[in-house]
């Protein structure tokens, strides 16, 4: 049995979407809801590590610029900036093992099946 952990915003169409694919998959995921549970910097490190992408490849530019991050900070000021500020995260994630995949669109959550 595969385990997955969604980090989830249940008010975000996609996230919804992304969590419906896993059920149909038989899959209950473990969800965290990242705006009540942000992740630290270690865990958004790890996660950008397993994504394979620069965090400002994660950063959601509309909510960045809203508390003054943008793309062109260094990595280290963008992980602290969405640690401070989790709706800045691109959503939704899931993870499985070294694996991750960002559900943008939602069925890209499946590859980490």
């Amino acid at each position: 049995m595969t385990t997955v952990t969604l980090y989830h915003n249940p008010r975000c169409r996609t996230s919804r979407a992304a969590l419906e694919l896993l059920r149909k998959r038989g899959i209950e995921p473990t969800i965290i809801e990242y705006l009540k549970t942000p992740p630290t910097a270690p865990e958004i490190k790890r996660i950008l590590k397993m994504l394979d992408i620069p965090a400002k490849a994660l950063l959601r530019v509309k909510e960045a610029k809203a508390v003054g991050l943008t793309k062109d900070m260094d990595e280290e000021k963008i992980i602290a900036g969405m640690a401070k500020h989790p709706i800045t995260i691109q959503r939704p994630i899931a993870v499985s093992g070294k694996r991750a995949a960002l559900g943008r669109p939602a069925e890209k959550v499946l590859e980490v099946l």
